[in-house]
């Protein structure tokens, strides 16, 4: 929380086309605006954020050629850096989250995964292992290698899952706590080309969504936490069926979001330049798009849920904007209530 009570939002953006590198704001939970605090740009296109514990430490992938992750204190209104950079063994990372112990990172150039540990006062070890995938997809300029694109912890907190673009394929992982090290469990295959990006688990834990790139199309997939096991059950559209039947339309899904209470999921499309809404059935296993609304910008990268589940946040990347919307409790649909700029805006989360 910031000094006056306010909750904060951090935003991640790419400084090689002019972004500001991570931006920390305030949030006014009344009318889910944001008004910006301070920046930094010390870390080179921090693609992906993710808040550590206790709301003064914030994690940064730095997506180049080289791959690195770094640590940021952020109990001041800019962010300073905590430690050193370290690089992730892989390049590209676009992804990161805490599990056990460690960062993980999600190296989308290199098609790998890579635990770091991270210490007691917050700064981060070397890279204790690094997890090389294997395989392709039949998109032959796309896919020829693996692009790991998503790293996340099941809500069990027993593993940690890892969407790869480049093999159509989502894997799932056991991560020793003392040494650092990941051990593929298991791989579940998806549709052929259809390019899974990110995934978001359903709240009572059962079901997971898995947006894809390629296509787009959400695939619903049963979890089973105690087995380690994801089983897809079924795809749903993310856009409407006059755009899917358009030869010339170019969508690109980026982020997949579900509601506090299970009843929605959102889906961002880029090019489409819309957020989808589906409308999940009880039991979790049918998604079923509803309303498709402008995502305030061009290119939304992002969708962020802020902790009350009233406000999504769009952050997008080529109109250098971060959008935000009203969350209708009933319907699900989203309704546009401001913007702030944001050059090349990447990701918006919460802490």
């Amino acid at each position: 929380m910031s000094r006056n009570g306010a909750g904060r939002a951090f935003i991640g953006s790419f400084t090689s086309a002019g972004g500001h590198g991570v931006t920390v704001a305030t949030v006014d939970r009344e009318t889910g605006g944001l008004t910006v605090l301070g920046a930094t740009d010390a870390v080179p296109d921090p693609s992906y954020l993710a808040p550590g514990p206790g709301s003064t430490v914030l994690y940064a992938v730095s997506e180049t050629e080289t791959g690195a992750v770094a640590a940021l204190d952020i109990t001041g209104d800019v962010p300073q850096p905590l430690g050193e950079m370290r690089p992730v063994g892989g390049n590209g990372p676009t992804h990161l989250a805490l599990a056990d112990g460690h960062l993980i990172t999600a190296n989308y150039g290199s098609g790998s995964v890579t635990a770091l540990p991270v210490r007691g006062d917050g700064t981060l070890g070397a890279a204790a292992s690094v997890l090389q995938h294997e395989g392709n997809g039949p998109h032959t300029d796309r896919q020829r290698t693996p692009h790991a694109h998503q790293v996340l912890p099941d809500p069990s907190g027993n593993w940690v899952l890892s969407v790869d673009l480049g093999t159509d394929s989502v894997r799932v992982c056991a991560l020793d706590p003392a040494a650092g090290t990941l051990r593929l469990h298991g791989e579940t295959a998806l549709r052929p080309g259809t390019g899974p990006r990110h995934l978001a688990f359903h709240p009572a834990g059962g079901h997971a969504y898995v947006l894809n790139e390629l296509e787009p199309t959400v695939t619903v997939c049963r979890w089973d936490a105690a087995a380690g096991v994801l089983e897809p059950l079924g795809e749903s559209a993310v856009i409407p069926d006059d755009v899917v039947d358009d030869a010339e339309a170019v969508v690109y899904p980026s982020e997949v979001v579900v509601s506090h209470d299970g009843r929605f999921l959102w889906a961002a499309n880029r090019g489409h330049d819309s957020i989808a809404v589906l409308a999940l059935d009880e039991t979790g296993e049918k998604a079923s798009l509803v309303a498709t609304v402008g995502c305030g910008g061009h290119w939304p990268r992002d969708l962020a849920l802020d902790p009350t589940g009233q406000w999504l946040y769009a952050a997008n990347e080529r109109s250098g904007n971060v959008s935000w919307f009203a969350v209708d409790a009933a319907t699900g649909v989203p309704h546009h209530a401001g913007s702030l700029t944001a050059p090349a805006a990447s990701c918006v989360v919460f802490g």
